[in-house]
């Protein structure tokens, strides 16, 4: 473990706020991680961590301590740093004293099988890092495999974005990828895709969705461009009343990745029962 550091100018801790812009994490291959659940997420996860921040004197928890005693039997490097110089850091008030800088991890776009029966989520030009962590959160909660970033997408490892994902950043799979990318790999493997637009014809709740899929997701603004929705098997639609004409995206997609979900349960259910599909029709 290193002396303890009192000084925010500390170049390492130089090093660490530069981390708040997208260009210093690409360049580094790193992200910041603040706050005790996301920290120990990490940890249990066996996250690829570059070093852990710890401020003695604002640490208070015993499942913080329980965890700065695990990274440290795992070999990860402590930097112990002062009250101040950790608010330096914070990303935001009354800080819990306790960080990770982690290493970016993305995965191949051939890794990506929903043809197996995997469930996939496809952003297109998503903007707000918001947005995006609370649909990698969605997308944990129902059991998808991972999200697929379309260009002009917005960073998964945004600390907006790992915040909102309360740590779904650590579990599910990230790909990054370029339109010709994508669009040689759907014409090589022929997945399964399924878009979403306000001007389809087949209400989504009515779709019967394949086991494994791609669901393809739009801009908050545009939608999803023509190049995708061209891609797409089926294009469904969320129906609204009242004066609202749009759905967040994240809500949006939260909506249908939902009735895929409960479809899911239902087959599984079908199939512990030992009812066929030719018998409920």
């Amino acid at each position: 473990m290193d002396d303890l550091i009192t000084s925010p100018a500390n170049p390492r801790l130089k090093l660490i706020r530069r981390l708040r812009e997208r260009k210093v994490r690409e360049q580094h291959g790193l992200f910041y991680v603040e706050g005790i659940r996301l920290v120990a997420e990490a940890i249990q996860q066996d996250w690829p961590i570059e070093m852990l921040v710890v401020a003695p004197h604002r640490l208070s928890s015993a499942f913080a301590w329980q965890h700065v005693e695990q990274a440290r039997r795992k070999g990860i490097r402590i930097l112990e740093v002062s009250p101040q110089a950790f608010e330096s850091l914070a990303l935001k008030e009354n800080p819990q004293g306790i960080a990770v800088v982690a290493c970016q991890r993305w995965a191949p776009l051939s890794m990506v099988n929903p043809n197996a029966g995997e469930l996939w989520v496809a952003l297109e030009a998503i903007q707000d890092p918001g947005n995006l962590g609370t649909i990698l959160r969605t997308a944990e909660a129902v059991g998808a495999k991972g999200v697929i970033l379309l260009e002009h997408t917005t960073d998964p490892y945004d600390p907006v974005a790992v915040r909102a994902s309360m740590g779904a950043v650590f579990t599910q799979q990230l790909v990054r990828t370029t339109q010709d990318e994508f669009l040689h790999w759907c014409a090589q493997t022929h997945p399964p895709l399924i878009g979403t637009s306000d001007k389809a014809r087949q209400d989504y709740h009515e779709f019967s969705y394949p086991q494994g899929l791609i669901l393809m997701m739009g801009s908050e603004r545009e939608g999803l461009s023509p190049v995708y929705a061209a891609l797409c098997q089926t294009m469904v639609a969320i129906p609204m009343v009242g004066r609202v004409d749009s759905l967040n995206v994240a809500v949006a997609t939260a909506v249908v990745l939902y009735e895929i979900f409960n479809q899911r349960r239902r087959r599984e259910n079908r199939t512990r029962m030992g009812v066929s599909e030719e018998q409920l029709s």
